[in-house]
């Protein structure tokens, strides 16, 4: 069965971060129709593990009005393209200040495919060695801390971490794991 086919596109908005643009569109059926797309520049997640640990950062996220554990994860800064390993280090070091000995990407993960483009690299980080972050603007009340795996677990079990792409990333981590 085929797609949709676009018949047209006009941004509607954008920023630093992000645009928005409509499309028209022509269904499977023959109709016609309007589609609303929100572009973001692919991301990087990393998993910094260490023996039985995790480290999450935790931030203000203001759409939701609230602070939320989550890993490591961002863009490059104006919507730039960045190889997905680059970003992954620099995500790293930006938010926790960590250097990795091994980086490793483990999977892919959509954010949100009926209304964005946006995908995103998940990393596993190991032999971890401390440094300076240097976080950027909105990030600046951002805290980090370590977790064991089984507390990581309980906090999504309990509805404290409920970011999709950290929890979608950890699933990850399980197969890598088992060799799946």
């Amino acid at each position: 069965m085929r797609g949709m086919e676009t018949l047209g596109s006009r941004e509607v908005y954008v920023n630093n971060w992000m645009s928005v643009r409509e499309d028209d569109i022509r269904r499977p059926d023959g109709s016609d129709g309007i589609y609303g797309v929100v572009d973001k520049p692919d991301y990087a997640l990393v998993i910094p593990l260490d023996g039985d640990r995790v480290h999450l950062v935790e931030q203000y996220r203001y759409p939701l009005g609230l602070r939320r554990w989550e890993f490591p994860q961002g863009t490059a800064p104006e919507r730039a393209h960045m190889a997905p390993a680059e970003l992954a280090v620099r995500e790293l070091r930006e938010e926790t200040g960590f250097s990795a000995a091994s980086m490793i990407e483990i999977g892919l993960l959509d954010v949100a495919p009926g209304l964005s483009s946006q995908r995103g690299r998940v990393f596993l980080a190991t032999g971890l060695t401390e440094g300076e972050h240097a976080r950027e603007l909105e990030e600046q009340d951002m805290r980090t801390a370590w977790f064991t795996r089984s507390g990581f677990e309980k906090m999504i079990s309990r509805g404290e971490i409920t970011d999709a792409q950290s929890v979608a990333a950890y699933a990850q981590l399980l197969l890598y794991e088992r060799g799946v």
